[in-house]
């Protein structure tokens, strides 16, 4: 078994944690009905998961710090906020692709607050499932790491790449597997997945997107799970640090709907960022890359990369011309 810090104490404050994280996030913001959410309100729910994440974190170091001495404390919180950091910067890859979704389909604003809720919840599912998986298959083969490694810096470069290729969305199997074999209708029925017409049930298109963004789930888990893998091997901290970052996942995409264009540099400090973490797994029995420097390697290329977009998109900056 791989050593944890999670103590049953732990993960009983964890879960109730996120209970009521999530009873806020699914019961009191939605009875708010479906209607658009303002950047200024996304915004601040945005800084508040944030502020959850670094209290939780802040109270993570003093529990272990009480219990196995301040060096230990420093490195599992030091191993939380690096994990939190690169879960985050992975998650804001998957607002584009949620963008790029909810804009093919013309889904209504309005409309796209209950596709989020359960694609969060079936997010935080989904990774639990998969961590603990993980968790086990690398405390039974260690092997398995060189291959996460080698994933990660493959997937890496093949974003490089890729970074300003255009999406589409036609080809996509899944999406022509249920044209062919779903009945679609062509109108939104709010916020319902299916009708009855005639005695017969229809899906709707935000059925389809649902589907699609559950897919993108899958496809994203297994790029960010490894990811997290190579900064701590412990199950608690893994998981924590992943579902902190879905928690706030629904506020992000409305805060960053209308800002999606300004940060077409990030896809590239992504991709530098899997680089890097698949090279610091790969070396892990070779040496031993101090998580100090892995987090101040993450911070500063998302600040550049982040930063470089804002100025290079500003209003009045030359554009670069299209190839």
């Amino acid at each position: 078994m791989l050593s944890t810090v999670g103590t049953p104490s732990l993960w009983a404050a964890f879960g109730a944690l996120v209970v009521v994280a999530l009873i806020v996030d699914l019961v009191v913001l939605n009875a708010k009905g479906a209607q658009k959410v303002g950047f200024r309100e996304a915004l601040t729910w945005s800084l508040a998961w944030v502020a959850l994440a670094l209290v939780f974190n802040a109270w993570l170091w003093w529990h272990v710090d009480g219990t196995a001495g301040r060096a230990e404390a420093n490195r599992i919180a030091a191993e939380f906020f690096t994990g939190y950091l690169i879960e985050k910067s992975l998650a804001v890859d998957n607002v584009f692709v949620f963008l790029m979704l909810f804009s093919a389909f013309g889904v209504p604003a309005a409309y796209q607050r209950r596709v989020l809720v359960l694609g969060i919840v079936g997010a935080i599912v989904l990774r639990a499932i998969m961590i603990l998986v993980g968790a086990w298959l690398l405390a039974r083969f260690h092997w398995l790491l060189y291959v996460f490694g080698a994933f990660l810096l493959i997937t890496g470069v093949k974003m490089l790449f890729a970074a300003e290729a255009e999406s589409d969305l036609e080809r996509n199997p899944v999406l022509k597997w249920l044209r062919r074999h779903v009945r679609i209708t062509t109108e939104f029925h709010g916020e319902r997945f299916t009708v009855m017409k005639d005695g017969v049930r229809w899906f709707t298109p935000l059925f389809v997107v649902m589907v699609m963004i559950a897919i993108t789930d899958v496809i994203f888990a297994v790029d960010s799970i490894p990811a997290i893998f190579a900064v701590t091997l412990d199950p608690f901290i893994v998981l924590t640090s992943n579902v902190f970052a879905i928690l706030g996942l629904r506020a992000m995409y409305f805060m960053l709907a209308d800002l999606a264009d300004r940060f077409h540099l990030l896809k590239y400090g992504l991709a530098f960022i899997l680089v890097f973490i698949g090279i610091k797994m790969i070396l892990l029995d070779i040496y031993k890359i101090p998580i100090g420097f892995a987090l101040a390697v993450v911070f500063t290329v998302l600040a550049i990369s982040m930063v470089g977009s804002l100025y290079v998109t500003r209003p009045g900056a030359k554009r670069p011309p299209e190839s």
